[in-house]
Protein backbone atom coordinates (compact mmCIF):
# COMPACT_ATOMS: atom_id res chain seq x y z
CA UNK A 1 0.00 0.00 0.00
CA UNK A 2 2.99 2.20 0.80
CA UNK A 3 4.72 1.58 -2.31
CA UNK A 4 1.54 2.51 -4.56
CA UNK A 5 0.91 5.70 -2.55
CA UNK A 6 4.11 6.56 -3.39
CA UNK A 7 3.73 6.11 -6.59
CA UNK A 8 0.42 7.80 -6.41
CA UNK A 9 1.89 10.94 -5.51
CA UNK A 10 5.28 10.71 -8.26
CA UNK A 11 2.63 10.09 -10.39
CA UNK A 12 0.20 13.37 -9.68
CA UNK A 13 3.84 15.42 -9.89
CA UNK A 14 4.69 14.24 -13.09
CA UNK A 15 1.02 14.55 -15.14
CA UNK A 16 1.25 17.71 -15.90
CA UNK A 17 4.04 17.12 -17.82
CA UNK A 18 3.02 13.29 -19.31
CA UNK A 19 -0.39 15.49 -19.94
CA UNK A 20 1.10 18.26 -22.37
CA UNK A 21 3.09 15.48 -24.16
CA UNK A 22 -0.28 13.97 -24.48
CA UNK A 23 -2.18 16.88 -25.66
CA UNK A 24 0.29 18.90 -27.22
CA UNK A 25 -0.71 20.01 -30.94
CA UNK A 26 1.37 18.67 -33.39
CA UNK A 27 1.33 18.20 -37.74
CA UNK A 28 -0.48 15.46 -38.57
CA UNK A 29 -1.45 14.33 -35.06
CA UNK A 30 -5.34 13.55 -35.03
CA UNK A 31 -6.74 16.00 -32.27
CA UNK A 32 -8.55 14.67 -28.84
CA UNK A 33 -11.06 17.80 -29.18
CA UNK A 34 -13.96 17.34 -26.34
CA UNK A 35 -12.77 13.53 -25.95
CA UNK A 36 -10.05 14.39 -23.82
CA UNK A 37 -12.49 14.10 -20.28
CA UNK A 38 -12.61 10.87 -21.35
CA UNK A 39 -8.85 10.24 -19.56
CA UNK A 40 -10.35 11.46 -16.80
CA UNK A 41 -13.15 8.83 -16.31
CA UNK A 42 -15.82 11.20 -17.80
CA UNK A 43 -16.64 8.64 -19.88
CA UNK A 44 -19.38 8.51 -22.33
CA UNK A 45 -22.10 5.36 -22.03
CA UNK A 46 -21.73 2.95 -24.71
CA UNK A 47 -24.50 2.13 -27.06
CA UNK A 48 -27.15 -0.24 -26.24
CA UNK A 49 -25.04 -3.66 -25.46
CA UNK A 50 -27.41 -6.45 -24.76
CA UNK A 51 -27.59 -8.94 -22.62
CA UNK A 52 -23.51 -9.59 -22.20
CA UNK A 53 -21.25 -7.12 -20.32
CA UNK A 54 -18.71 -5.52 -22.33
CA UNK A 55 -15.31 -6.81 -22.60
CA UNK A 56 -12.57 -4.35 -22.13
CA UNK A 57 -9.66 -4.32 -24.54
CA UNK A 58 -6.81 -2.03 -23.82
CA UNK A 59 -4.59 -1.24 -26.73
CA UNK A 60 -2.18 1.36 -25.90
CA UNK A 61 -1.13 3.18 -29.30
CA UNK A 62 -1.27 1.99 -32.72
CA UNK A 63 1.03 -1.12 -33.02
CA UNK A 64 -0.94 -2.64 -29.82
CA UNK A 65 -4.49 -1.66 -31.67
CA UNK A 66 -3.13 -3.51 -34.98
CA UNK A 67 -2.18 -6.51 -32.46
CA UNK A 68 -5.43 -6.78 -31.16
CA UNK A 69 -7.35 -6.63 -34.30
CA UNK A 70 -7.23 -10.57 -35.06
CA UNK A 71 -8.23 -11.55 -31.56
CA UNK A 72 -11.50 -8.88 -31.63
CA UNK A 73 -12.28 -10.21 -35.07
CA UNK A 74 -11.98 -13.73 -33.93
CA UNK A 75 -14.06 -12.98 -30.20
CA UNK A 76 -16.96 -11.44 -32.45
CA UNK A 77 -17.39 -14.35 -34.70
CA UNK A 78 -17.22 -16.43 -31.86
CA UNK A 79 -19.42 -14.43 -30.22
CA UNK A 80 -21.52 -12.17 -32.41
CA UNK A 81 -23.81 -11.05 -29.28
CA UNK A 82 -20.68 -9.97 -27.20
CA UNK A 83 -20.10 -6.19 -26.81
CA UNK A 84 -16.10 -4.72 -26.88
CA UNK A 85 -15.15 -1.59 -25.91
CA UNK A 86 -11.13 -0.66 -26.78
CA UNK A 87 -9.45 2.02 -24.85
CA UNK A 88 -6.45 3.51 -26.62
CA UNK A 89 -4.02 6.44 -24.84
CA UNK A 90 -3.40 8.11 -27.92
CA UNK A 91 -5.40 9.21 -31.04
CA UNK A 92 -3.12 7.40 -33.37
CA UNK A 93 -4.84 4.50 -31.72
CA UNK A 94 -7.70 6.05 -31.76
CA UNK A 95 -7.70 6.31 -35.59
CA UNK A 96 -6.64 2.56 -36.01
CA UNK A 97 -9.51 1.04 -33.87
CA UNK A 98 -12.15 3.63 -35.99
CA UNK A 99 -11.42 1.47 -38.95
CA UNK A 100 -13.47 -1.71 -37.01
CA UNK A 101 -16.46 0.36 -37.36
CA UNK A 102 -19.70 -0.84 -35.61
CA UNK A 103 -17.54 -3.82 -34.28
CA UNK A 104 -16.28 -2.04 -31.35
CA UNK A 105 -16.53 0.91 -29.77
CA UNK A 106 -13.68 2.90 -28.65
CA UNK A 107 -12.95 5.12 -25.72
CA UNK A 108 -9.74 6.44 -24.27
CA UNK A 109 -7.80 5.14 -21.26
CA UNK A 110 -8.52 6.82 -18.28
CA UNK A 111 -5.18 8.49 -16.42
CA UNK A 112 -3.74 5.84 -13.87
CA UNK A 113 -5.39 7.42 -10.84
CA UNK A 114 -8.13 5.58 -8.72
CA UNK A 115 -10.69 8.04 -9.50
CA UNK A 116 -10.80 8.32 -12.73
CA UNK A 117 -10.69 4.34 -13.26
CA UNK A 118 -13.46 4.15 -10.92
CA UNK A 119 -15.31 6.57 -13.05
CA UNK A 120 -14.66 4.46 -16.36
CA UNK A 121 -15.69 1.14 -14.90
CA UNK A 122 -19.16 2.61 -13.39
CA UNK A 123 -20.03 3.73 -16.59
CA UNK A 124 -18.50 0.85 -18.94
CA UNK A 125 -19.28 -2.10 -16.46
CA UNK A 126 -16.82 -4.37 -17.91
CA UNK A 127 -17.48 -8.42 -17.50
CA UNK A 128 -13.27 -8.56 -17.96
CA UNK A 129 -10.31 -6.55 -18.80
CA UNK A 130 -7.96 -7.69 -21.63
CA UNK A 131 -4.52 -6.17 -22.00
CA UNK A 132 -2.25 -6.02 -25.25
CA UNK A 133 1.42 -6.65 -24.40
CA UNK A 134 2.43 -5.36 -20.96
CA UNK A 135 0.66 -2.02 -20.78
CA UNK A 136 0.65 -2.37 -16.90
CA UNK A 137 -0.64 0.67 -14.94
CA UNK A 138 -0.72 -0.08 -11.14
CA UNK A 139 -3.42 1.96 -9.86
CA UNK A 140 -5.71 0.51 -12.84
CA UNK A 141 -4.86 -2.91 -12.23
CA UNK A 142 -5.46 -2.93 -8.72
CA UNK A 143 -8.91 -0.98 -8.81
CA UNK A 144 -9.91 -3.38 -11.72
CA UNK A 145 -8.71 -6.17 -9.23
CA UNK A 146 -10.90 -4.89 -6.48
CA UNK A 147 -13.67 -4.61 -8.66
CA UNK A 148 -13.85 -8.48 -9.47
CA UNK A 149 -12.95 -7.82 -12.37
CA UNK A 150 -10.75 -10.67 -14.07
CA UNK A 151 -7.48 -9.41 -15.94
CA UNK A 152 -5.71 -11.23 -18.38
CA UNK A 153 -2.45 -10.21 -20.48
CA UNK A 154 -2.27 -11.18 -24.26
CA UNK A 155 0.96 -11.38 -25.85
CA UNK A 156 3.31 -10.91 -22.43
CA UNK A 157 6.43 -10.46 -23.61
CA UNK A 158 9.54 -10.33 -20.49
CA UNK A 159 13.06 -10.02 -21.74
CA UNK A 160 15.95 -11.04 -19.75
CA UNK A 161 17.16 -7.41 -19.16
CA UNK A 162 13.38 -6.31 -18.29
CA UNK A 163 13.68 -9.18 -16.18
CA UNK A 164 16.77 -8.14 -14.47
CA UNK A 165 15.12 -4.69 -13.81
CA UNK A 166 11.93 -5.78 -12.49
CA UNK A 167 13.91 -8.33 -9.58
CA UNK A 168 15.60 -5.45 -8.54
CA UNK A 169 12.69 -4.00 -7.94
CA UNK A 170 10.56 -7.04 -6.99
CA UNK A 171 8.11 -5.03 -4.11
CA UNK A 172 6.93 -3.01 -7.31
CA UNK A 173 6.55 -6.20 -9.55
CA UNK A 174 4.71 -7.52 -6.92
CA UNK A 175 2.18 -5.09 -6.58
CA UNK A 176 1.59 -5.21 -9.95
CA UNK A 177 1.39 -9.22 -10.18
CA UNK A 178 -0.85 -9.62 -7.77
CA UNK A 179 -3.56 -8.01 -9.62
CA UNK A 180 -3.22 -10.09 -12.69
CA UNK A 181 -5.25 -13.21 -13.23
CA UNK A 182 -3.46 -14.49 -15.99
CA UNK A 183 -0.91 -14.01 -18.82
CA UNK A 184 -0.52 -15.35 -22.16
CA UNK A 185 2.97 -15.32 -22.80
CA UNK A 186 4.87 -15.45 -26.57
CA UNK A 187 6.85 -17.61 -25.44
CA UNK A 188 8.33 -20.07 -22.82
CA UNK A 189 11.10 -17.98 -22.02
CA UNK A 190 9.24 -15.35 -21.79
CA UNK A 191 6.47 -17.37 -19.06
CA UNK A 192 9.53 -18.75 -17.14
CA UNK A 193 10.79 -15.08 -16.10
CA UNK A 194 7.35 -14.16 -15.31
CA UNK A 195 7.70 -17.22 -13.32
CA UNK A 196 11.24 -16.59 -11.88
CA UNK A 197 9.68 -13.27 -10.88
CA UNK A 198 6.95 -15.05 -8.56
CA UNK A 199 3.79 -15.26 -11.01
CA UNK A 200 2.20 -18.85 -10.41
CA UNK A 201 2.54 -21.20 -12.99
CA UNK A 202 -1.38 -21.95 -13.29
CA UNK A 203 -1.71 -18.18 -13.75
CA UNK A 204 0.78 -18.61 -17.28
CA UNK A 205 0.30 -20.06 -20.73
CA UNK A 206 2.42 -20.13 -23.45
CA UNK A 207 0.32 -19.02 -26.84
CA UNK A 208 2.63 -17.43 -29.05
CA UNK A 209 2.21 -14.13 -30.60
CA UNK A 210 -1.23 -13.43 -32.06
CA UNK A 211 0.85 -10.95 -34.82
CA UNK A 212 1.66 -14.03 -36.26
CA UNK A 213 -1.69 -14.88 -37.18
CA UNK A 214 -1.70 -11.85 -40.06
CA UNK A 215 -4.17 -12.35 -42.90
CA UNK A 216 -2.84 -10.92 -46.07
CA UNK A 217 -6.54 -9.78 -47.68
CA UNK A 218 -7.08 -10.13 -51.67
CA UNK A 219 -8.29 -6.19 -51.66
CA UNK A 220 -5.23 -5.18 -50.23
CA UNK A 221 -2.64 -7.31 -52.25
CA UNK A 222 -4.78 -5.55 -55.24
CA UNK A 223 -4.59 -1.99 -53.72
CA UNK A 224 -0.72 -2.64 -53.72
CA UNK A 225 -0.80 -3.72 -56.78
CA UNK A 226 -2.03 -0.58 -58.40
CA UNK A 227 -0.19 1.57 -55.79
CA UNK A 228 2.77 -0.38 -57.63
CA UNK A 229 1.84 0.91 -60.51
CA UNK A 230 1.46 4.30 -60.23
CA UNK A 231 5.13 4.40 -58.19
CA UNK A 232 6.94 2.65 -61.19
CA UNK A 233 5.99 -1.02 -62.30
CA UNK A 234 9.45 -1.81 -63.81
CA UNK A 235 11.95 0.80 -61.44
CA UNK A 236 13.25 -0.95 -58.48
CA UNK A 237 11.02 0.83 -54.82
CA UNK A 238 12.38 -0.54 -51.77
CA UNK A 239 11.06 0.78 -48.34
CA UNK A 240 12.07 2.52 -44.60
CA UNK A 241 9.57 1.51 -42.31
CA UNK A 242 8.60 3.10 -39.33
CA UNK A 243 11.50 5.28 -39.25
CA UNK A 244 12.42 7.49 -36.13
CA UNK A 245 14.21 10.63 -35.36
CA UNK A 246 18.47 9.84 -36.54
CA UNK A 247 17.38 6.78 -39.00
CA UNK A 248 16.14 9.01 -42.13
CA UNK A 249 19.80 10.64 -42.27
CA UNK A 250 20.98 7.15 -42.59
CA UNK A 251 18.31 6.10 -45.09
CA UNK A 252 18.95 8.71 -47.33
CA UNK A 253 22.60 7.97 -46.99
CA UNK A 254 21.86 4.47 -48.03
CA UNK A 255 20.04 5.53 -50.74
CA UNK A 256 22.97 8.01 -52.30
CA UNK A 257 24.48 4.06 -52.59
CA UNK A 258 21.73 2.61 -54.04
CA UNK A 259 21.08 4.96 -56.56
CA UNK A 260 25.21 4.69 -57.95
CA UNK A 261 23.72 0.80 -58.94
CA UNK A 262 20.45 1.95 -59.50
CA UNK A 263 20.16 5.63 -60.70
CA UNK A 264 15.82 5.19 -61.38
CA UNK A 265 15.45 3.24 -58.00
CA UNK A 266 12.25 5.10 -55.71
CA UNK A 267 12.22 4.93 -51.97
CA UNK A 268 8.72 5.01 -49.86
CA UNK A 269 9.79 6.01 -46.68
CA UNK A 270 7.71 6.05 -43.88
CA UNK A 271 8.35 7.83 -40.61
CA UNK A 272 7.04 6.14 -37.57
CA UNK A 273 5.17 9.16 -35.67
CA UNK A 274 2.91 12.15 -37.91
CA UNK A 275 4.46 15.02 -36.56
CA UNK A 276 7.86 14.44 -38.26
CA UNK A 277 6.55 14.07 -41.54
CA UNK A 278 7.38 17.83 -42.61
CA UNK A 279 10.62 18.07 -41.24
CA UNK A 280 11.57 14.48 -43.20
CA UNK A 281 9.78 16.14 -46.29
CA UNK A 282 12.37 19.44 -45.78
CA UNK A 283 15.01 16.40 -45.10
CA UNK A 284 14.60 14.77 -48.39
CA UNK A 285 14.81 18.53 -50.15
CA UNK A 286 17.48 19.95 -48.48
CA UNK A 287 19.28 16.48 -50.07
CA UNK A 288 18.58 17.63 -53.43
CA UNK A 289 15.49 14.74 -53.76
CA UNK A 290 12.61 15.28 -55.71
CA UNK A 291 9.67 13.93 -52.78
CA UNK A 292 6.31 13.57 -53.50
CA UNK A 293 3.71 13.16 -50.53
CA UNK A 294 0.70 10.26 -50.30
CA UNK A 295 -1.57 12.56 -48.88
CA UNK A 296 -1.05 15.31 -51.76
CA UNK A 297 -2.07 12.77 -54.38
CA UNK A 298 0.78 14.01 -56.50
CA UNK A 299 2.19 12.41 -59.61
CA UNK A 300 5.07 10.06 -59.07
CA UNK A 301 6.97 11.02 -62.57
CA UNK A 302 10.55 9.19 -63.21
CA UNK A 303 12.44 12.15 -61.40
CA UNK A 304 10.62 11.52 -58.27
CA UNK A 305 13.26 9.55 -55.64
CA UNK A 306 11.30 9.53 -52.47
CA UNK A 307 7.70 9.01 -51.84
CA UNK A 308 6.91 10.20 -48.50
CA UNK A 309 3.76 8.19 -46.48
CA UNK A 310 2.62 11.15 -44.84
CA UNK A 311 -0.32 8.70 -43.72
CA UNK A 312 -1.01 6.18 -40.57
CA UNK A 313 -2.23 2.05 -40.79
CA UNK A 314 -1.33 1.77 -44.41
CA UNK A 315 2.41 0.31 -44.20
CA UNK A 316 0.67 -3.28 -45.15
CA UNK A 317 -0.24 -1.47 -48.41
CA UNK A 318 2.88 0.28 -48.93
CA UNK A 319 5.30 -2.70 -48.04
CA UNK A 320 3.23 -4.78 -50.33
CA UNK A 321 4.46 -2.26 -53.18
CA UNK A 322 7.83 -2.39 -53.06
CA UNK A 323 10.88 -4.97 -53.89
CA UNK A 324 12.54 -5.20 -50.54
CA UNK A 325 11.81 -3.89 -46.72
CA UNK A 326 14.37 -2.24 -44.41
CA UNK A 327 12.80 -2.07 -40.86
CA UNK A 328 13.94 0.58 -38.73
CA UNK A 329 13.78 1.41 -35.14
CA UNK A 330 16.74 -0.61 -34.43
CA UNK A 331 19.78 1.68 -36.37
CA UNK A 332 19.90 4.23 -32.78
CA UNK A 333 21.27 2.18 -30.04
CA UNK A 334 19.22 0.78 -27.46
CA UNK A 335 16.49 3.60 -27.90
CA UNK A 336 13.32 2.01 -29.53
CA UNK A 337 14.52 -1.70 -29.78
CA UNK A 338 13.33 -2.57 -33.41
CA UNK A 339 9.96 -3.27 -35.13
CA UNK A 340 7.27 -5.69 -35.85
CA UNK A 341 9.19 -7.77 -38.71
CA UNK A 342 6.44 -9.96 -39.52
CA UNK A 343 4.35 -7.85 -42.07
CA UNK A 344 6.99 -8.05 -44.64
CA UNK A 345 7.55 -11.56 -43.63
CA UNK A 346 3.92 -12.41 -44.41
CA UNK A 347 4.18 -10.09 -47.62
CA UNK A 348 6.87 -12.35 -49.24
CA UNK A 349 9.17 -9.33 -48.81
CA UNK A 350 13.02 -10.10 -48.19
CA UNK A 351 13.52 -7.74 -44.85
CA UNK A 352 16.55 -5.64 -43.81
CA UNK A 353 17.34 -4.92 -40.16
CA UNK A 354 19.34 -2.47 -37.59
CA UNK A 355 21.47 -4.28 -34.69
CA UNK A 356 18.73 -3.03 -32.09
CA UNK A 357 16.04 -5.55 -32.22
CA UNK A 358 15.57 -6.50 -28.77
CA UNK A 359 11.74 -5.78 -28.60
CA UNK A 360 11.28 -8.59 -31.57
CA UNK A 361 14.59 -10.78 -30.94
CA UNK A 362 12.44 -14.40 -31.43
CA UNK A 363 10.64 -12.81 -34.39
CA UNK A 364 13.82 -11.60 -35.89
CA UNK A 365 16.46 -14.83 -34.63
CA UNK A 366 13.66 -17.26 -36.79
CA UNK A 367 13.81 -15.05 -39.65
CA UNK A 368 17.23 -14.73 -39.92
CA UNK A 369 17.64 -18.38 -39.47
CA UNK A 370 15.27 -18.87 -41.81
CA UNK A 371 17.38 -16.99 -44.73
CA UNK A 372 14.21 -14.39 -44.76
CA UNK A 373 15.92 -11.12 -43.01
CA UNK A 374 19.81 -9.82 -42.82
CA UNK A 375 20.87 -7.62 -40.08
CA UNK A 376 22.85 -4.51 -41.59
CA UNK A 377 24.85 -2.13 -39.20
CA UNK A 378 25.42 0.88 -40.84
CA UNK A 379 23.87 3.22 -44.04
CA UNK A 380 26.39 1.30 -45.90
CA UNK A 381 25.62 -1.76 -45.46
CA UNK A 382 22.02 -1.33 -45.97
CA UNK A 383 22.97 0.18 -49.48
CA UNK A 384 25.28 -2.51 -49.91
CA UNK A 385 22.56 -5.09 -49.51
CA UNK A 386 19.98 -3.61 -51.07
CA UNK A 387 21.77 -2.52 -54.29
CA UNK A 388 22.70 -6.52 -54.51
CA UNK A 389 19.10 -7.50 -54.03
CA UNK A 390 17.60 -5.36 -56.21
CA UNK A 391 19.76 -6.89 -58.55
CA UNK A 392 18.69 -10.14 -57.45
CA UNK A 393 15.28 -10.68 -57.97
CA UNK A 394 15.56 -14.53 -57.54
CA UNK A 395 17.05 -14.19 -54.07
CA UNK A 396 14.52 -11.86 -52.89
CA UNK A 397 11.72 -14.16 -54.55
CA UNK A 398 13.74 -16.96 -52.04
CA UNK A 399 14.20 -14.80 -49.08
CA UNK A 400 10.49 -13.37 -49.03
CA UNK A 401 9.14 -17.23 -49.41
CA UNK A 402 11.34 -18.09 -46.45
CA UNK A 403 9.88 -15.63 -44.45
CA UNK A 404 6.10 -16.72 -45.57
CA UNK A 405 7.48 -20.03 -44.21
CA UNK A 406 8.15 -18.98 -40.97
CA UNK A 407 4.84 -16.54 -40.33
CA UNK A 408 2.94 -20.18 -41.54
CA UNK A 409 4.86 -22.28 -39.13
CA UNK A 410 3.84 -20.02 -35.88
CA UNK A 411 0.16 -19.48 -36.25
CA UNK A 412 -2.34 -20.61 -34.36
CA UNK A 413 -2.09 -17.86 -31.40
CA UNK A 414 -5.12 -16.52 -31.98
CA UNK A 415 -7.11 -19.44 -31.54
CA UNK A 416 -5.21 -20.71 -28.34
CA UNK A 417 -5.74 -17.45 -26.88
CA UNK A 418 -8.88 -17.92 -27.31
CA UNK A 419 -9.39 -21.30 -25.62
CA UNK A 420 -7.37 -19.86 -22.67
CA UNK A 421 -9.93 -16.47 -22.51
CA UNK A 422 -12.90 -18.63 -22.49
CA UNK A 423 -11.87 -20.56 -19.59
CA UNK A 424 -10.67 -17.63 -17.55
CA UNK A 425 -13.74 -15.67 -18.40
CA UNK A 426 -16.49 -17.69 -18.39
CA UNK A 427 -16.37 -17.59 -14.43
CA UNK A 428 -19.37 -16.19 -12.06
CA UNK A 429 -17.90 -12.54 -13.93
CA UNK A 430 -19.35 -13.42 -17.18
Amino acid sequence: MFIRALYTLLLATASPLLLFGLYRRRPNKPEFGPRWKEHFGLTPPLAETGKQQPIWIHAVSVGESIAAIPVIKAIKKNHPEQAIVVTTTTSTGAEQISKLGDLVEHRYMPIDFAWCVRGFLKTIKPSAMLIMETELWPNTLATVHQANIPVVVMNARLSERSARRYAKFQPVFDMIAVNLDHLLCLHRDDADRFAQLGIPPERLSVTGSVKFDIQIEPALIEQSQRLRQQLGESRPVWIAASTHNGEDEQILEAFNTVKQQHPESLLILVPRHPERFDSVAELCQSQGLSCVRRTLAQDVEEATNVYLADTMGEMLLLMGAADVTVMCGSFIGDKVGGHNMLEPAALAKPILTGPSYYNFADITQQLEAAGALEVCHNAGEIGERLSALLSDPAECKRMGEAGCEVVKNNQGAVAKTLAVLDQQLAGPNR
